[in-house]
Order: C-alpha cells, then structure tokens, then sequence
C-alpha cells in the first residue's frame, strides 16, 4: 500500500498539464537547470543544477556530466538541453543537439531524443534527418537545438528545432513524435515564416495568455533574440519586430519559464561571446528587465533550460548526484596540484611513500620535491620538501620533475637514491631516510643523449632492481626509452652498456618497470601531458633489457569523460606487501576544470590510485580510473 504521502504526490503529477501548453498555476516547488559548458572538448555534454527559488543555482554531480556521450550521441558531443514534463505527470523528454565543434565545427545532421522516469535514468534515440526524410532532407547541414511541447490538439508532442541548407538561411521546423518519443512520425514542415525571409535559430515556445510565444534568435542580420505569436500552435506566427534581450552583447540560446507561485517569468540566454548568462524577469513577456544581481550559480552555463520540479523529484536528484561542492572521493589521494607519482613501501618505516612532480607551475617551473607518507594508500600525511633546486642543486635551478626513488638495505642501516629531473638532465641525491633530507651528488647523472636515441629530451628516470640477478637498472627518456645497469655504487655506469629499446611508436615518456611471476612489465605514457588522451600502454619481457612483448590490448588506462577523467599517465606501480595485490599511481588533469584549461591542463595535474589486475596468463586487464580509488583487504 503506498503512504498517503505518495498517494498524494502521484494525484499531484496525474493532473499536471505540461507548462509549456498550459497557463494554471502548478505546486511545484524547485528547479532544474539542464545545461552544457563549452566549445571544447567534453564540453559538450548534459550537466545538472538545482534551485529552489529560480535565482540561485547549485551545480549538482561535482561539476560533472550526467549523460554519457559516447553512449548517447554520434558524433561526440551533445548541446542544448532541452527537459519537458509529459502531460501525465508520468515521464520526461530530453531533446538535444548531437555535435562536438571540436571535429565537426558547426555542421551536424541529427538530433537526440530521450525518455525518463525519474530525470536520472534515459533511454535515447538518435534521428539522422538525411536518413529519416531522405527526400527533402538529404542536404541538410544543420540540425540545431530541438526543443518539444505537447500539442493538446493533435494530442501529440510537437519536437521543434532550426535547419539549414547549403547557401541558405536556417528556418525552424517541427515535426510529430511517435508515441514512445523514438523518432519522427511525421515529415518536417516550416513553422515559423520570417516575414523578410530572414534566419532563425534556438526556438523556445511558451503558452501565456490563450496564445503560443514563440522566443528565437534572429541570425546573421542583427543578432538578438525576439518572438512571434499566434493562437496555433502550428501556424500563423506573426513577429514582434523588437528585440528582448538586454544587453548590447551577442546572445543566443533563450529559455524561459514561469516561477512557482508568482506571475513572473524568467527569461534568460547565454551571452555566448563573454563567456556570461543573463537573466531578465517580466510579467506579461514583452518587456523585460535585468536581475543579474539576484542570481548566483557555482557553474557557467551555455544554452540551457530550467524545468520546474517537485520536491520528491529535487531530493531524488540530489541523493542520486550529490550537490558538486559534497560529492567525497577516495581520488585523488593529495590536496593540491601533483604530477608523475613514483611510490615505495619502506622496509625501515614499514609504510608507503609517494614522491611527485610539484605541479601547478607556469610551463613546468617547480623547483621542489616533497615526499609524502601512508600507512594504508589512503590516508596520506606531507613529510618534508626532501630537495629544493634553487638551494641544494649546484648545477640546476629549474624544472624539478618526476622522480625515482629506492631503498637499499645495508649492514648498518638504510641508504636512499632519488634520482630526479632537474633541467632536462637526470640527477642523483641520497640520504638515510625516505623523508629526507637528500643531498645532491654535485652534477649530473645523465646530461647527453644516448646514441641512436633521435630527438627527445633525457627525463623521467625510473629505478629497478632486478630479483633474479640482484643488479640495478636505470631507465629514462621522452621520445625514446633507454636503460643502463648501474654500478654497484648505484651512482656509474658504463656508457658502452645503454641500450636503446623503445617499445613502438606510441612510446612518449614515464616509464615503470616491475617484476611479476617471473615477468617483466614495462608501462608507458603515450601523446602528450597536456592532452586529454595521455593514456598508459604496456609491453611483457623475460628480461629486463628486452626484447619487449607488446600484448595486443596492451592500452590500460585512459580517459572516463562520465567522470570527468581525463590525461591519465605518467605512472608507477606498487604490490601491497604480503599479497598479490597491485595498484597503479598515476596523474590526470584536475577535475573538473583541468579539461576546459586549454594546454594549462598539463601542469595542473592530481595524483590518484587505483587498483591494478591481471588475467590467470599474466596480462594486465584494462583498468578503470575511478573517483572512489581503492580500498585495501
């Protein structure tokens, strides 16, 4: 038996009318604002916020998508949101834009239409416009920003959006839904007729007084946004030559909506050319004024829409996606911005010890090392800056980065190598604790390129010492992988002994080594650190020199865009003591902001672990990076 409480919800959304076909007031009590971010790449994509007065705005899912392109969409990306209430109460419709600028500039074929139950869950469809209506739509260039209304005459939902043709001006088209709002069941026909024959985009209708108003940009002569009206729904639109918005800059992408208990409207639209969002109140939709000053978001929005809720809904939506400043990780494991992790556990300590990259330097331009300790891989306390170029580096100044480090045991006690990047060289510095202090061996270790190493730069050093011979190797390089045994002073070696042995053409930089089962693994960044698709591959050998058995899934950790996860690399490996148990410590960008940086992404980077595991013939399974990060038995 359902609770009163539920009983009464259900009866509330049985007699709710659509709000875009009906002027009763409605007891709703929130809003959703459905949005996307930007031009860039996984910019495009459907975000979430919640209000509860319509002025103020909570980005909801830390900032993160709550669609998965790659899932919904063809060609990458998705823009324009659009939610609309069914006029049972019962469901939702999504439409959208499926674009991604970034490969496609401006041009798209198609749209996407989605279900839900809850505004959590969708299924989806994608109309290709050419494919379903070949004979007029064949040439169709642009299919841009759908939106759906429920048309209480033909009993119907009515989706409405702009097209274009080659050479021609965009026009906004409707067509009919079928009754699972899987596709179009009725051929595209012009809606709205420009009396000069001129362009229009981005419509937006809403019912007010008896009669249908039809909000759209003019385009490419004067832009701005206006509206036409008519007392159909289908035809018979006459403009309102003014324009609305408020502002003398470029806007597009208008969206309005009633708010609850009042005779207010909201209009607002995205002021593409600055990066802004306006919004502007009016009582009778012809004059509107700003109210900026009213509202406050934790996100910057592009062209988007806002659909009343009801509490029921607000709640469910926030226990499924968390408001973005609530939402706890497990990744990444340090506070602040830190790069290509090297990690150890310390027989003398009898705990884990992680050293990276400081990160979040212009170009690169850390000049320190710090260490970090745990007892777990999750709880993770700062011990020391352990060298700092600028005093203890006679022979460099700058760009401290990525790290080696081992623990050798002698008969008296412990002794540490670091083996570090200092200006594109590889240096050397020790001590008799993993926390330091380290001093510096006076000059470099590797300051020349190997023969037959072709361009790259001498960073990145790793450290392994082999299990089976006990002997020492030193391996680095960016462009190309080389390796030397060292000396028993773990400090020379024999020039004549480097060997070249990059792996393949996807090799770039940060190599790991590590023994397993009598395996040799070698792991490996490929593209570049300030790409979102900085990804880790691996190869197998019988030997530590090589020859490398490349696997033929041999890519283990990449980007998750649904999480927000992207540049994931430069990484070490750690077995926790005692098992079988494998993590891998890598850098990504820092989320959520890192992917909307630009090139800066690259050095504002977060360290994360998660877990690592093999197939019963030894090869690495794909690993997913996670926020939640790993949880020991």
């Amino acid at each position: 038996m359902k609770s009163h409480k539920n009983f009464l919800f259900d009866i509330l959304c049985i007699c709710l009318l659509s709000l875009n076909s009906c002027s009763k007031p409605i007891k709703t009590e929130a809003y959703l604002f459905s949005y996307f971010i930007g031009n860039g790449a996984g910019q495009e994509s459907v975000h979430y916020a919640i209000s509860d007065d319509g002025f103020n705005f909570r980005a909801l899912n830390n900032y993160l998508p709550i669609l998965d392109n790659d899932v919904i969409s063809k060609q990458g990306g998705v823009r324009d949101p659009h939610i609309l209430r069914s006029d049972d109460g019962k469901s939702f419709y999504m439409a959208l834009t499926d674009l991604y600028v970034p490969n496609d500039g401006w041009t798209n074929e198609s749209m996407i239409l989605l279900k839900s139950d809850d505004l959590v869950n969708w299924t989806h469809s994608n109309i290709h416009i050419p494919t379903v209506f070949p004979e007029k739509f064949s040439e169709v260039r642009r299919v841009w920003a759908p939106q759906t209304i429920f048309d209480s005459k033909a009993g119907k939902y009515m989706v409405y959006w702009s097209m274009q043709f080659e050479g021609e001006e965009d026009i906004i088209y409707y067509a009919y839904a079928n009754k699972d709002f899987t596709a179009l069941e009725s051929e595209p026909q012009q809606l709205f007729f420009h009396p000069d024959g001129k362009s229009c985009i981005d419509g937006d209708i809403i019912f007010h007084e008896g009669k249908y108003h039809l909000f759209f940009k003019t385009e490419g002569h004067g832009n701005g946004l206006k509206k036409a009206v008519s007392d159909q729904l289908t035809q018979g639109y006459e403009i309102h030559d003014k324009y609305l918005q408020q502002t003398k800059e470029a806007v597009e992408g208008s969206g309005i909506f009633k708010l609850n208990d009042s005779d207010d409207y909201i209009l607002m639209y995205d002021v593409y050319m600055k990066g802004s969002y306006q919004f502007t109140k009016s009582t009778d939709l012809e004059d509107f004024s700003i109210i900026d000053e009213q509202i406050s978001m934790d996100f910057h929005p592009r062209h988007g829409s806002v659909l009343p809720i009801f509490l029921e809904e607000k709640e469910r939506l926030i226990n499924d996606f968390g408001y973005a400043d609530e939402v706890v990780s497990g990744n990444p494991v340090l506070k602040g911005y830190y790069a290509d992790p090297e990690i150890i556990y310390s027989e003398k300590e009898q705990k884990y010890f992680l050293y990276p990259t400081s990160d979040g330097f212009d170009g690169w331009s850390g000049t320190y090392f710090k260490t970090f300790s745990s007892e777990n891989l999750r709880d993770w306390k700062e011990e020391a800056v352990i060298l700092d170029l600028q005093k203890d580096v006679s022979w460099s100044d700058k760009h401290a980065w990525a790290p080696a480090m081992l623990e050798v045991k002698r008969e008296d006690g412990y002794e540490y190598f670091y083996y570090f990047t200092a200006s594109q060289k590889i240096g050397l510095a020790t001590s008799d604790s993993p926390s330091g202090p380290f001093k510096d061996s006076g000059k470099p270790l590797i300051d020349f390129r190997p023969e037959g190493a072709g361009g790259g730069q001498e960073i990145d050093p790793d450290i392994f010492k082999d299990p089976k011979s006990d002997k020492t190797y030193l391996y680095w390089g960016n462009g190309y992988l080389a390796v030397v045994p060292l000396n028993d002073d773990l400090k020379s070696f024999d020039k004549k002994q480097i060997k070249i042995m990059t792996p393949d053409n996807t090799f770039r930089e940060g190599v790991e080594v590590f023994f397993r089962k009598g395996k040799y693994y070698f792991l490996w960044s490929e593209d570049d650190t300030r790409s979102e698709n900085y990804r880790v591959r691996y190869a197998i050998s019988d030997s530590p020199i090589g020859p490398l058995e490349i696997p033929k899934n041999n890519l283990i950790l990449s980007k998750n865009p649904i999480l927000g996860i992207y540049g994931t690399g430069h990484n070490s490996v750690i077995n926790v003591r005692d098992t079988d148990d494998w993590m891998i410590v890598y850098h990504r960008f820092k989320r959520p902001e890192g992917v909307r940086m630009g090139s800066s992404a690259g050095f504002h980077r977060e360290i994360c672990i998660d877990k690592m595991e093999f197939d019963e013939n030894g090869y690495i399974l794909k690993i997913e990076p996670t926020l939640d990060g790993i949880t020991l038995r």
